[in-house]
């Protein structure tokens, strides 16, 4: 696997000069730059986001590693969904077509796990609208993936949300749900194959889709990363559900995890635990071994002395060539 020193350099902004630059949207991780062209230009950063709160450290190679496995799984994909993706110039970039997001995430859950076993814990069986079955214990898998739309809110938490109330509320068409609930399962069970093949589980991810000028229906965003899905190591996984064990996870829930250990869950009041070098290390290995093992192939580490002006360079070769 990939080591890499904490000692270097992260992009926490970028800031490029494009030709043609409609407009720049900064989200907790991506910087986005819409073209003129009906392009957009997707940066990963190497800022890190829990409980909607960026941390204050970035982590080396984490755009990186974002980018090139949700650029793998895109292509591993694309038969089974068509998505926005049409070029990755740079390790830390995908160029795509430009879309209107539909506002909501396409949640699919494999395992009663995180949120869903919050919900069910309470005594709940029934989460955005999917029924969740009497009988089971945290991280069991359910006899089929269940579909648990949230909206995606530009600003603060996204909700739970049923496919009725998205229906009533116009925020995608019947059709378009249909469409989204297709690909999403499908999504999910071509990721779920390709994680068992590497010894992993698929548990949960997010999937988000976009409106084209001519309404058609793209998969966007990051597919299958580490900040949008979690997995459990397969070795093991029965023999701990057995014993009452709990799973090995290799996702961003261990960043979660710490800062809870640390008294951090973004409210109020509440100080961000100061990351030491050692656990900002131990966060690039953790997305490292998960692109590894996903992709099959080792990660070679981008140059950092200057990331800003390295995507320049590979962007303004590729839009003039």
């Amino acid at each position: 696997m990939m080591t890499t020193s904490t000692m270097s350099g992260t992009l926490m902004r970028s800031d490029l000069k494009l030709p043609n630059l409609a407009r720049v949207y900064r989200g907790k991780v991506r910087d986005v730059y819409h073209l003129n062209d009906g392009r957009i230009i997707l940066v990963a950063s190497d800022r890190i986001s829990a409980f909607d709160v960026v941390l204050p450290r970035g982590i080396p190679h984490k755009g990186q590693v974002l980018t090139q496995l949700s650029w793998h799984m895109l292509k591993a994909t694309a038969h089974i969904a068509p998505n926005w993706a049409i070029a990755s110039p740079d390790p830390n970039v995908v160029i795509g077509h430009e879309c209107s997001t539909v506002k909501v995430e396409m949640v699919v859950r494999g395992f009663l796990a995180g949120h869903a076993w919050r919900t069910y814990k309470e005594g709940k069986r029934v989460l955005c609208g999917a029924t969740m079955p009497d009988g089971m214990k945290e991280n069991d898998r359910f006899p089929r993936p269940i579909l648990t739309p949230s909206t995606k809110a530009d600003e603060g938490h996204d909700e739970d949300i049923s496919p009725v109330d998205i229906i009533a509320h116009g925020l995608c068409t019947k059709e378009e749900w249909e469409t989204m609930c297709r690909y999403a399962l499908a999504l999910f069970a071509e990721g779920s194959r390709i994680a068992a093949e590497r010894g992993l589980l698929l548990v949960d991810t997010k999937y988000e889709f976009g409106r084209t000028k001519d309404g058609r229906i793209l998969l966007i965003d990051e597919v299958h990363t580490p900040d949008s899905s979690r997995y459990f190591y397969a070795d093991g996984y029965a023999d701990r559900q057995a014993s009452g064990e709990r799973q090995k996870q290799l996702s961003k829930e261990f960043v979660r995890e710490w800062l809870i250990a640390n008294d951090f869950m973004g409210k109020e009041g509440q100080q961000v635990p100061e990351m030491d070098d050692a656990f900002v290390q131990s966060v690039t290995d953790r997305y490292t071994e998960l692109f590894e093992r996903l992709t099959g192939e080792r990660l070679e580490a981008a140059p950092t002395s200057d990331i800003n002006g390295r995507i320049q360079a590979a962007l303004s070769a590729y839009l003039a060539g």
